[in-house]
């Protein structure tokens, strides 16, 4: 057995295969993952069982005719597809014509597709020589062994049909793509403008049941569900570019069957499996380490954040002490018992420190001259919003100070403005503290 790429032929084989079910699925998934049909891509996975039977049982009539085995794929592959199409006919005329919500309505359709499906092959099981378990989980690592001479070379006939498959879909994407990008953000703006919404999205459902019934062979019906919609929804947290959503959803499935491979040979398991658990695990680094949209993006955001109102509640303590009595520093323990908690307060007088916004000075601290500026603008903000609270809404004095303490940090230079043409440029809170003038 010769060697390709450094793996031997049929590994290679599965590797190129399931690259092609990751990328077809992938870049349909994207589009899925929009519109917030991903149910739908599970729906037709599961719904292709009746017409893959019914095929089934045709194509075994047929191998009897011929005294032989006989295989028609072209024949599985218009039953699936025709149960898929059909799952989502049916879907959209029962939330058309009922009221029944359309999550309601696929629901309904593709387990009672499933349920028929699973009694047929389960009958036809005990007649023929059909596994069940190939139907449901794939036979990924039999890919290279039934094979057809193309140019005189022995290449796999699903890669073939992957990639002929694959290629429809490329190319549908390319002539559609400002339809379908219109209708996956907005189905309502696409009518208006004059697209035909209902038939983008059956372009869309006929593209997934026909990817979904290609790549049925190599992942089954279950799996295939992963790759139609984790590398999808991973790449969604990397990007908010449809178009790099979808290439980077096609480089995830691609790093997937790559993974999935080596995972499988390693720990001797189904490769259909390991490539789904390695698509998840890059879904799982996305969640976590996603740029924008990671959780320790967020989490380092909102760090952020309350550093920042930390510091900024230091400033403001600092500069009442300066109002009150200035020269004379506030004691650190003082600051500490205002502040409240222990780490943030501490981070945030060592950044202040670090950056000369505050100074020690008979031990404790005060306000450098820089930093003035900044903190008066903060209090301005906090008595304006006192003003506007008590002047314009009504609410009590006593009542002011800790909703205008939360809001303090978010007013904006132009937010002040407007809260002095509201106000009428008030020159004292209602605690009758002194407002100050705009800074500069």
């Amino acid at each position: 057995m010769g060697t390709i790429l450094g793996l031997n032929e049929i590994a290679f084989w599965i590797v190129v295969t399931s690259s092609l079910v990751n990328v077809a699925c992938g870049v349909l998934g994207c589009f899925l993952v929009l519109r917030r049909m991903s149910m739908l891509g599970d729906a037709i996975s599961h719904a292709v069982l009746p017409g893959l039977a019914v095929a089934f049982v045709v194509s075994s009539l047929m191998a009897g005719e011929h005294g032989g085995a006989f295989h028609v794929p072209w024949l599985m592959f218009i039953g699936a597809l025709a149960a898929g199409l059909l799952t989502a006919l049916l879907t959209e005329l029962i939330h058309r014509f009922t009221n029944v919500h359309e999550d309601a309505a696929l629901g309904v359709v593709f387990t009672s597709f499933f349920a028929l499906g699973v009694i047929m092959i389960t009958r036809l099981a005990r007649q023929v020589d059909l596994d069940p378990g190939c139907v449901l989980y794939g036979v990924l690592e039999a890919a290279a062994l039934d094979t057809l001479p193309v140019f005189g070379m022995e290449i796999p006939r699903v890669t073939i049909t992957m990639a002929v498959v694959l290629l429809v879909v490329l190319i549908c994407v390319v002539l559609f793509w400002k339809e379908l990008k219109i209708v996956a953000f907005d189905p309502h703006l696409a009518t208006t403008l004059g697209f035909r919404a209902e038939l983008v999205h059956y372009l869309l459902m006929a593209l997934v049941a026909s990817v979904t019934v290609a790549a049925f062979e190599a992942v089954g019906s279950i799996l295939v569900v992963a790759m139609l919609i984790v590398p999808a929804a991973a790449a969604y947290l990397l990007t908010d570019r449809l178009s790099w959503m979808v290439v980077l959803s096609a480089l995830i499935g691609i790093a997937s069957a790559v993974l999935g491979r080596w995972g499988a040979a390693r720990v001797e398991t189904s490769v259909a499996g390991a490539v789904a658990v390695a698509a998840g695990l890059f879904f799982l680094l996305a969640v976590l380490f996603a740029p924008q949209h990671g959780y320790l993006a967020k989490l380092f955001r909102r760090l952020a954040l309350a550093l920042r109102i930390v510091r900024e509640d230091t400033l403001l303590l600092l500069y009442r002490q300066y109002e009150k009595h200035p020269g004379e520093p506030l004691a650190t323990t003082e600051l500490a018992s205002r502040l409240g908690g222990w780490l943030l307060p501490r981070c945030a007088l060592i950044s202040l420190k670090w950056s000369g916004a505050v100074k020690s000075a008979n031990g404790g601290l005060v306000l450098a001259e820089d930093s003035q500026s900044k903190a008066k603008e903060l209090l301005r903000g906090h008595r304006l919003w006192e003003s506007y609270l008590a002047d314009q809404l009504g609410v009590p004095a006593d009542h002011v100070h800790e909703p205008a303490h939360r809001v303090e940090h978010f007013i904006s230079p132009d937010m002040q403005e407007e809260l002095v043409a509201q106000a009428g440029q008030p020159d004292k809170d209602p605690h009758d503290q002194p407002i100050p003038r705009e800074t500069g």
